[in-house]
């Protein structure tokens, strides 16, 4: 019980702590809160800087674009397989069925 009244006294004590740093940062006119950091702002650009990227971004879509057009796509013929080649995968499979089955019967 001892233990934990000295930790309740110790929370309220760096509580204490706390509000006064708060109103230390307060009285000197700053407030973290709501404010960007500066690693994450971006430098400002110029109009000129701007409108020669978005130019670039057109013409590289218009690229892509083209090239779409130009394409004339085939669909992909079916890959079918001849009756012998089935008849030739459906005779492994019944083989190793059987073998499993051969080794379940043997187990008992």
């Amino acid at each position: 019980m001892d233990v934990l009244q000295t930790l309740k006294s110790e929370r309220d004590r760096a509580q204490r702590e706390l509000n006064k740093l708060n109103a230390a940062i307060k009285a000197l006119g700053g407030s973290t809160r709501g404010r960007v950091s500066t690693a994450t702002t971006h430098p400002t650009l110029s109009a000129a800087a701007r409108a020669r990227i978005a130019a670039a971004q057109r013409a590289r879509w218009a690229k892509v674009r083209g090239q779409k057009q130009n394409v004339v796509s085939m669909p992909k013929p079916k890959k079918t397989m001849s009756a012998a080649a089935r008849r030739k995968i459906a005779a492994a499979q019944r083989a190793r069925w059987a073998k499993v089955k051969a080794a379940k019967k043997a187990r008992k």
